[in-house]
C-alpha cells in the first residue's frame, strides 16, 4: 500500500479552499453594500415625511433643518389657540416658555436602522412626524395662571329683568376653575404647531337653572303673562292691569326645588289696580292742612278696598291661563295714611322761619315768587325723605303759571321763564340749613346779591341746578311759604330736633370788577362796580337732648365781581 504524495495533497487543499474564499469575499462585499446603503438611507429623511403638514421627505438633514426653520419655526411664534369650557383664548408661546427644537426634530427622523422592513418603509412609506418642542415649566405655569384670571368665573344664576312691559333674559354663568397643573401637561403634550385648538382642563360648576330652562320659562310663562292685560273683577266692578303694571310687580327667582319661578308683588299690583279706578279704595287718608295759621289733622276714615292678600298669585294664574281674568274680593280697610300716622309725624310747632327782601317794583318777578310759594305751602317731607325744590315747583313753564323775568346766566343778566325763583331756592336752602337738615345739593349764585346772606344762598335752573336737603330727623316737616309786600317768607313746622349754630370766615380774597362785552340777543347792560370775594360758612349741629353731635359742616364759595357789561362785541 502506497502513501499519498504530500505535494498533491497541498494542491488539493488549496484548490478546494478557493470557492470558499470567493464566497466569503462576495458576502463581505454584499454586507458592506447593505450596511453602507442602510447608513445612507438612515442619514436621509424618510420618504413622504411631513412635520405639522410640512413635507421634508427624502431631504438631507441640512435640507430638512433649513426647510423646518423657514416654514415651521414661524409657527412656533404664533398664538396658541386654547379653549376653557368651550370658550376661546390664546397663549403667547414666548411668554409661556414654549419653543421649537429643529435639530431634535430632524434627529429623531435619522437614527441608524438595519431592519430591512423598516428600511424599505423609509424608502417608500408615508410618515407624519411630530415636532420636538421645548418648555420652560415655570413660565408655562405663570402664563396659565394669568389665563385663569380671565377664564375663571363664579357660578351665577340667570335671571329675567323687567323694563316697561318687556322682559329680558340674562343668561346664567357656569362656574369655571382652570386646572393649571393638568393644563400645563396638556399644552406640552398637545402643542403640535398645526393650529389645532387645545382643550384645557377645568372644573365646571353648572347653575341650578340652565340657559335652556330659563329661556323656556321665559317663552312659556313670562311672555304669556305680559302678552295682554289681565282683568280684575269682583263681579260688579272691574279694572284692567296693563302688561307694564304687571311687569313692574314681577320678580324672578329660583325656588327651593331649584326651578325657575315668578312672584308678583301684592302691594305693587294693589297700587296699580286702585289708582283712579273702579276698584279704588273708599277709605279716606288723613290730611295735614293749615287752619287758623297752624297745621291741623283731618282724620282718616276706613272704607271698602281691594283685598291685597294673594293678589299677585291670582294675577299670575290668570295671566298664564286662558281667561286672563282674576276674581277678586273687596274688604273693609283702614286708609293708607291714618290719623295715627299723621300724629306720629310730630308736625305741631314752628321750628324755623326765614325771610329775605325782594324788589316789589318788579311785578313779573313777584308773580313768580307767589306762584312758587303757593306750590310749596302744604308740602310734607317725611323722616328720611329728600326734598327737591325742582320737583316741588316744576315744571317751570308758562303753562304751569310762571312768567319770563330777569335771571343771571353765565355771569350776565338776561331773561328766562321763572326768573326770581332763585329767591325761593335761597329761602328753602336757609330753612333747611337752620333746621339742621343734611345739605344734598345746592349752588350759590355766581355773584352776590345783598338781599341774601353771603355764602348761605342758592340758585335754581330747571334741568341743571336743583336745591335738595334731606330730613334727617324722626319727625315729618311741613312747609309754609308766602310773599308779603316787602319780603319772601318761609316757615317749617315739625318737632324741633337739632340745635344749630354757625360761624363765618367773613369776606376775603377780594377781586376787582372789569369791563365785559356781551353780544347775546337779550343782553342787559350793567354799570357794575361791586367787588368779588370768597367766604366760608361752618355749621354745627347737636340734638336738642344732647345725645348726638354731627361733624362740622363747612361750605365755601367764591363770588365773581359785578363787572361793567357793555352790550355788543368787543371793539
Amino acid at each position: 500500500m502506497s502513501e499519498p504524495d504530500s505535494g498533491d495533497s497541498a494542491k488539493q487543499r488549496e484548490s478546494s479552499a478557493k470557492p470558499w474564499i470567493i464566497s466569503g469575499c462576495a458576502v463581505v462585499a454584499v454586507a458592506g453594500a447593505y450596511f453602507g446603503g442602510a447608513a445612507w438611507i438612515s442619514s436621509q429623511i424618510p420618504a413622504n415625511t411631513t412635520v405639522s403638514g410640512i413635507a421634508i421627505g427624502s431631504l438631507s438633514q441640512d435640507e430638512a433643518r433649513a426647510t423646518l426653520q423657514e416654514q415651521l419655526a414661524p409657527r412656533a411664534e404664533e398664538p396658541i389657540d386654547v379653549t376653557v369650557n368651550a370658550k376661546d383664548y390664546q397663549l403667547d408661546p414666548a411668554a409661556a416658555g414654549l419653543g421649537l427644537d429643529v435639530d431634535a426634530t430632524v434627529k429623531q427622523l435619522t437614527g441608524y436602522e438595519l431592519n430591512p422592513g423598516k428600511l424599505w418603509q423609509r424608502l417608500t412609506g408615508s410618515y407624519q412626524a411630530e415636532p420636538v418642542t421645548t418648555v420652560d415649566e415655570a413660565k408655562l405655569t405663570g402664563e396659565l395662571e394669568q389665563l385663569a384670571k380671565k377664564a375663571d368665573a363664579e357660578v351665577a344664576e340667570g335671571t329675567i329683568e323687567f323694563e316697561g312691559a318687556k322682559a329680558k333674559v340674562v343668561s346664567p354663568v357656569s362656574g369655571v376653575q382652570l386646572d393649571v397643573e393638568d393644563s400645563a401637561h396638556t399644552v406640552q403634550d398637545e402643542w403640535k404647531l398645526d393650529g389645532e385648538e387645545i382643550p384645557l382642563s377645568a372644573e365646571v360648576t353648572e347653575p341650578a337653572v340652565s340657559a335652556e330652562q330659563l329661556q323656556a320659562f321665559h317663552d312659556e310663562t313670562v311672555a304669556k303673562l305680559l302678552s295682554a292685560p289681565v282683568t280684575l273683577s269682583n263681579g260688579e266692578k272691574q279694572v284692567e292691569l296693563s302688561p307694564a303694571s304687571i311687569a313692574s310687580a314681577a320678580k324672578y327667582s329660583v325656588n327651593d326645588e331649584q326651578q325657575p319661578q315668578l312672584v308678583l308683588d301684592d302691594q305693587a299690583l294693589y297700587k296699580a289696580a286702585t289708582k283712579n279706578s273702579e276698584l279704588s279704595s273708599t277709605a279716606k287718608d288723613a290730611k295735614i292742612v293749615f287752619s287758623g295759621g297752624k297745621p291741623k289733622i283731618i282724620e282718616s276714615t276706613p272704607g271698602m278696598a281691594l283685598e291685597t292678600k294673594d293678589l299677585g298669585a291670582k294675577v299670575l294664574a290668570a295671566g298664564t291661563g286662558d281667561s286672563r281674568t282674576a276674581e277678586v274680593r273687596m274688604e273693609t280697610k283702614e286708609a293708607d295714611f291714618t290719623t295715627e300716622d299723621a300724629k306720629k309725624l310730630g308736625i305741631k310747632e314752628e321750628i324755623v322761619e326765614f325771610s329775605t327782601p325782594y324788589p316789589a317794583s318788579d311785578t313779573v318777578r313777584t308773580k313768580n315768587l307767589k306762584a312758587g310759594a303757593k306750590r310749596l305751602t302744604g308740602v310734607v317731607v317725611k323722616p328720611g325723605e329728600t326734598f327737591s325744590l325742582l320737583e316741588a315747583l316744576g315744571p317751570i313753564t308758562v303753562a304751569n303759571g310762571y312768567y319770563s323775568s330777569g335771571v343771571v346766566e353765565n355771569g350776565f343778566s338776561t331773561e328766562a321763564v321763572g326768573g326770581g325763583l332763585s329767591q325761593i331756592s335761597t329761602q328753602m336752602y336757609n330753612v333747611g340749613f337752620l333746621a339742621g337738615y343734611d345739605d344734598i345739593t345746592h349752588k350759590p349764585h355766581s355773584r352776590w346779591f345783598e338781599r341774601y346772606p353771603a355764602g348761605r344762598e342758592a340758585t335754581l335752573w330747571e334741568g341743571q341746578v336743583d336745591m335738595k336737603w334731606k330730613n334727617n330727623t324722626p319727625y315729618g316737616v311741613m312747609i309754609e311759604a308766602w310773599v308779603s309786600p316787602d319780603a319772601v317768607h318761609t316757615r317749617l313746622w315739625s318737632t324741633k330736633y337739632w340745635k344749630v349754630s354757625e360761624s363765618s370766615s367773613g369776606k376775603h380774597s377780594f377781586t376787582n370788577p372789569e369791563t365785559k362785552y356781551n353780544d347775546a340777543e337779550k343782553c342787559v347792560s350793567e354799570s357794575g362796580g361791586k367787588k368779588g370775594f370768597s367766604i366760608s360758612i361752618t355749621r354745627n349741629r347737636t340734638s336738642i337732648d344732647g345725645s348726638k353731635t354731627l361733624p362740622p359742616d363747612v361750605t365755601s364759595w367764591t363770588y365773581a365781581p359785578w363787572h361793567k357789561v357793555v352790550c355788543g362785541k368787543k371793539p
